[in-house]
């Protein structure tokens, strides 16, 4: 809410009209202001609850499902369809179509158009003679017949721009006599002793409303403000202060009591059978591998030990090493 005081401006000397139109416009303004503020302001909250609970989440999921159903797909396509199938479709029509053009350009409609050019100068000196000599008839007719008839004409049309000016200098000055007089001094007379004074007090009139509208709305926040930090405080007081008293001083000591005695208890129960049917299970997982040996040894007999192979070198201190000369086969 914008409840910031207006920058001040430099106050004017009021008249009585002045202040007859301002008090009974800023009161007929708040009452019908102070309405729309309040609804305006709830509507703002709402708005933004709405946003930040219903429509930001529903925006992201609907932006993910859009990417996932239009976006990525699509990119798939065109990265491994459309791509591919352009290159491909761009390779056959270099080969099919922009190699025999460019073979064609160069073998054949250079040469023709070479030959063509060559015929077109041809044709293009001979057009040029012939337009000299067409150059020259039209001078001589330009210089001994249209300049003679030209000026002739020119000096009539100068007469009768001379005539028609002087009868349309005479015109205007009829008609601006006319307008003068008909339409100026009229015009002039209603603007000064009737629409400016019209517009003066109309002028009055909408600066006071528009001041008493923003007086009406900067107070109309105040109000607002002031509605809205009370009912904030009623719904704390009913309903939070209560809810959070009732958590701190009945659900925490009961919820402490249920973890000691009973939770507490019933997980050390809990691991205590976990330890010991692990044990019986350990256990019974022993005796079925003991009784499987020992029925195997009853069917089978004793498993054969492996013999022994002598090592080619002896264990430990012994071994042969580069810096001595005894080895296994000279040793006493």
């Amino acid at each position: 809410m914008d409840l910031e005081k207006p920058s001040p401006q430099r106050q004017e000397p009021a008249g009585c009209l002045v202040v007859a139109i301002r008090i009974p416009v800023r009161i007929v303004v708040l009452v019908l202001v102070v309405p729309v503020r309040m609804l305006w302001d709830a509507l703002v909250v709402a708005g933004r609850f709405l946003n930040d609970t219903v429509l930001r989440p529903v925006g992201r999921a609907l932006l993910w499902l859009g990417r996932a159903v239009f976006v990525w797909p699509f990119v798939g396509v065109w990265r491994y369809v459309v791509v591919p199938l352009a290159k491909g479709i761009a390779w056959l029509g270099n080969v099919l179509l922009v190699v025999p053009a460019v073979w064609l350009y160069r073998y054949v409609l250079t040469p023709v158009g070479h030959a063509c050019a060559w015929v077109a100068r041809g044709v293009g000196y001979a057009c040029a003679w012939l337009g000299r000599g067409i150059r020259a008839g039209l001078e001589w007719l330009y210089a001994r017949v249209l300049t003679p008839v030209g000026h002739a004409v020119m000096w009539v049309l100068k007469g009768l721009g001379a005539v028609l000016a002087a009868i349309g200098l005479g015109l205007f000055g009829v008609v601006a006599w006319l307008v003068r007089y008909l339409v100026v001094v009229p015009a002039v007379w209603l603007y000064r002793w009737v629409l400016a004074p019209v517009g003066r007090v109309l002028a009055v009139v909408g600066r006071e409303v528009w001041d008493a509208l923003g007086h009406a709305w900067r107070v109309a926040g105040r109000i607002s403000l002031a509605v809205g930090r009370f009912l904030a405080s009623l719904f704390r007081w009913i309903f939070v202060e209560p809810v959070r008293w009732v958590y701190r001083t009945v659900l925490t000591p009961v919820g402490h009591v249920v973890r000691d005695l009973v939770l507490r208890p019933v997980a050390e129960a809990a691991r205590s059978v976990g330890r010991v049917t692990r044990q019986a299970l350990t256990a019974a997982r022993d005796s079925v591998r003991q009784a499987r040996a020992d029925f195997r040894r009853m069917l089978f007999g004793e498993p054969r030990q492996r013999e022994a192979v002598a090592r080619r070198e002896p264990p430990g201190r012994e071994t042969r090493t580069l810096g001595s000369s005894t080895t296994a086969l000279t040793k006493d």
